[in-house]
């Protein structure tokens, strides 16, 4: 097979840091439970009016869950900081690889600037209200965004324990919610009509889908941080697996226990008033006003668990295309003491900053315009990624039929590639309702084109390496794993490594292509030396 070659040379994250506790905090945080039960949720009951969204949730869990399937096995063979990128170039070609990189960017960068808006809004109101103390919402989204920067830079595993802490506290909130509602339930008894599917299918269920889609984003992240994992072939599809499992059951509970706790019939109209209050209202009448502050308080915290866990992937997203070149090598900088992607996330920081600084001085509304537009480009974003990545995952398995079961291989991630790309169109389609506008605003698809516009960007930027610098082409999502003392994750590829050579003169001669006669079972590898003015080291994988 094709080796997966780097120079010991290149930059490398910091290995053995996360185990599948920490990554599942950090899949579970960027989808943020109490945010989505207290903003999501409550704004999709108001826009759809359609009671069957615990039952859109249980569904869009199992649709995820195929594509975990197939994104778990495919983990097992490629650790890339990239995700996305590297799992794209590895299975459908290296221009959809820098396509997909681009998507991610656009997508992932969209999310986390976009919770600026929403935590900047909500922690003026809560302290206008606490205090009296009236400060513009800028003020404190800036003031997250120095925070969420500071810990970018510290040790992946530090920032692990930080969202742990405040996403165990959030979810103990959620169930007191839960347990609440389902102990006095607004028509006397527990209905069980929101969890029928006569109850889904009905008029709303696109925006009900749709809002539904977008409270998933970032359970996805685990692969992200296969680079950082004590055993990537293992860690990062265990951790999808719970991520997947735990958000779909507890956001539908969840979902389930406002139902009940308001009643099926007066729903949409006490979510349009009420909005997050629907759930800090009842928290306070049962538990009181401190429990609802604190509410609030865990309401802020869980905005803030997202934008550190979405900036994390940001920052991983560039190393990983700075180390290949395909963005400016600067990007791989790693800092010396905590192994994270410093460069990446300090220019992360640096897009959030002017981003903000943009809508600020054009007076748009944070809530209305920075959030809501931007959540919605990153739901259409990241559905695309995953039905793409899926299809990938059957492309990378073509030659490796022996290597995972048909399920795992092709059934799977055929099946969810294809029902992805459906909940795509029903995502574009009723974009209109994700963002609150009018079905005739050019905002519905305009913001789905930008996502479409960075995949060209990238098809193109692609064809242009191609052409102008074949070897950063060559190496496009193909970083291998440097050695990790004695531990080779389960089914990895081993890696060795080969003495240092003069700096060949010529590009000719930095590429050797060494082919193994016809019926050998190894195929065609291809070692690549570093471009460098000093002797490196090259590692090569040895086929087994």
């Amino acid at each position: 097979m094709l080796s997966d070659l780097q120079s010991s040379e290149a930059p490398q994250l910091r290995r053995r840091r996360l185990g599948v506790v920490h990554l599942v905090f950090f899949t579970v945080a960027a989808s943020a439970p109490l945010t989505v039960l207290a903003g999501g949720v409550t704004t999709s009951f108001a826009v759809s009016g359609n009671a069957g969204v615990p039952l859109a949730f249980l569904v869009l869990a199992v649709v995820l869950g195929l594509f975990a399937v197939g994104y778990g096995a495919m983990s097992r063979y490629v650790a890339n900081a990239g995700a996305f990128y590297s799992y794209l170039a590895r299975g459908m070609g290296r221009g959809a690889g820098v396509a997909g990189s681009f998507v991610a960017l656009v997508s992932y960068n969209a999310i986390q600037i976009g919770l600026y808006g929403l935590f900047g809004a909500s922690a003026a109101d809560f302290v206008a209200e606490l205090t009296g103390l009236l400060l513009p919402w800028w003020t404190w989204a800036l003031l997250a965004l120095l925070v969420v920067g500071a810990l970018g830079l510290l040790r992946v595993d530090l920032n692990a324990r930080v969202l742990a802490v405040l996403l165990v506290i959030e979810v103990v909130v959620v169930v007191l919610y839960d347990i609440g509602a389902f102990s006095d339930p607004a028509e006397g008894a527990v209905t069980f009509a929101p969890l029928q599917p006569s109850t889904l299918i009905a008029p709303g269920i696109g925006a009900a889908i749709a809002f539904g889609i977008a409270s998933f984003t970032g359970f996805e992240s685990g692969a992200i941080y296969s680079e950082e994992t004590r055993n990537p072939g293992r860690t990062v599809a265990r951790a999808t697996y719970i991520a997947v499992a735990f958000t779909g059951l507890f956001y539908a509970l969840s979902s389930w226990a406002m139902v009940v706790q308001t009643g099926a019939g007066d729903l949409q109209n006490a979510a349009t008033e009420q909005g997050p209050g629907l759930v800090f209202g009842p928290l306070g009448e049962r538990y009181g006003a401190i429990v609802a502050d604190l509410a609030t308080v865990l309401f802020l915290t869980s905005v803030f668990a997202a934008l550190l866990s979405f900036h994390n992937g940001v920052a991983r997203y560039l190393f990983a295309l700075g180390r290949e070149r395909v963005l400016p090598s600067v990007l791989s900088r790693v800092g010396t003491r905590s192994g994270g992607p410093v460069a990446g996330s300090l220019t992360q920081s640096g897009v959030a900053v002017i981003v903000l600084l943009v809508f600020v001085l054009a007076g748009a509304d944070p809530m209305l315009a920075l959030f809501t537009w931007f959540s919605g480009l990153s739901a259409v974003g990241v559905v695309l990624l995953m039905a793409a990545t899926s299809a990938s995952v059957v492309g990378f398995f073509r030659s490796r039929t022996a290597d995972a079961s048909l399920w795992a291989r092709m059934i799977a991630p055929g099946l969810a590639s294809l029902m992805l790309l459906g909940l795509l169109v029903v995502l574009v389609w009723n974009f209109d309702a994700l963002l609150g506008s009018d079905p005739s605003s050019p905002l519905r698809w305009i913001l789905p084109a930008v996502v479409l516009l960075a995949a060209v960007g990238g098809l193109a930027w692609a064809a242009y390496l191609r052409r102008a610098r074949p070897l950063v082409y060559s190496g496009i999502g193909h970083s291998a794993l440097s050695p990790d003392e004695d531990e080779v994750p389960e089914r990895m590829p081993k890696v060795y490594v080969r003495g240092a050579e003069p700096e060949p003169e010529t590009e000719a001669e930095r590429t050797t292509q060494f082919t193994r006669p016809e019926d050998a079972t190894e195929q065609t590898a291809v070692f690549s030396r570093p471009e460098t003015d000093r002797e490196t080291t090259t590692e090569f994988i040895r086929p087994e």
